[in-house]
């Protein structure tokens, strides 16, 4: 091929069915079973992986015994190969989002530091406007949030980091507030409490719910701690007198009004602002309805921030 500057481009010499044929016998462990993966003959693969080999001038393969282990080389291909194939995925599925002029179904994930009632609330909006459109909705927690768009099961996600190779928007800054029943013994010490008089309590904690629940955030320093799934139910906990926890105020801000609950009166480290960002999983790919999805939650969540502000309306 000679493009309109006259510098030769050389042809991929390796196709993408070889490629995936290498995968799917380092995954499988043989070629017979990355001939049932793949729905293929066992000589189709083994003819493929060949003709790879034979290309490239490596063997990507040693059988040792019944099974066909990868050489060092084999590895190495099969690092850059897993890419090259999830990114011809990732062009493929975008191209027939641009052949589709709204997009039938969005993904989301978001942090429980947002409420979801808020989320919710935005999702109403965008129904007014893509009535077909479909929505998936994850309820994330810390890494959750990024496991989902590094795995690509999202469209756009809220969380509290950005993942290396994307980029966020600062969306809204949440305060996440001490609380306890009024009647724990933290409230009624006579005096401000400390970090020394925290460690004698049960703390109650969200669980990361990322696959490799790698994050945690805040003070978590106590003696006793009770983890749960869902800030919902650590406030439940925390309702009952079960332990004291760091929440979004948003979600505490009925039970403080009503005396149920108190913000724990520490000397230092009383108040906690985290930022909130919306990022998309391709934004150049993104469509319609995805895209005002953004533009909804990026105007409808700071317009409720999660600071606590005498004009802000409750979540």
């Amino acid at each position: 091929m000679i493009p309109n500057n006259g510098n030769p481009v050389s042809e991929p010499r390796v196709t993408l069915e070889q490629w995936r044929a290498l995968l799917a016998v380092i995954e499988s462990g043989g070629y017979a079973r990355a001939a049932e993966l793949l729905n293929k003959s066992q000589s189709s693969i083994s003819y493929a992986i060949n003709q790879l080999e034979t290309t490239l001038g490596v063997a990507a393969f040693e059988i040792q015994g019944r099974k066909a282990v990868a050489t060092p080389a084999g590895e190495l291909l099969y690092r850059r190969a897993k890419l090259l194939l999830e990114q011809a995925e990732r062009l493929e599925k975008s191209a027939e989002c641009l052949a589709v002029r709204v997009e039938p179904v969005i993904r989301i994930a978001a942090d429980l530091i947002i409420p979801p009632t808020r989320v919710l609330s935005c999702l109403a909006l965008l129904a007014e406007e893509f009535p077909d459109t479909r929505v998936e909705l994850y309820e994330t927690v810390l890494s959750g949030t990024e496991d989902a768009l590094l795995q690509r099961q999202v469209d756009l996600a809220i969380g509290t980091r950005v993942p290396v190779g994307f980029i966020g928007e600062k969306l809204v800054s949440v305060l996440m507030m001490g609380v306890s029943s009024v009647n724990h013994p933290l409230q009624h010490l006579g005096r401000p409490i400390n970090f020394e008089d925290m460690r004698q309590h049960r703390q109650i904690i969200v669980r990361d719910s990322g696959q490799h629940r790698r994050r945690s955030e805040g003070w978590q320093e106590a003696e006793q701690r009770w983890t749960v799934g869902h800030v919902k139910t650590s406030l439940d906990a925390i309702r009952m007198g079960l332990g004291y926890g760091s929440i979004p105020d948003a979600y505490v801000r009925d039970d403080i009004a009503a005396g149920r609950l108190a913000y724990l009166p520490v000397e230092a480290g009383a108040e906690r602002l985290v930022t909130a960002y919306l990022t998309y999983a391709d934004r150049d790919f993104a469509g319609p309805a995805t895209r005002r999805l953004g533009e909804i939650l990026k105007k409808e969540l700071p317009a409720t921030c999660g600071m606590r502000c005498p004009d802000a309306e409750d979540f």
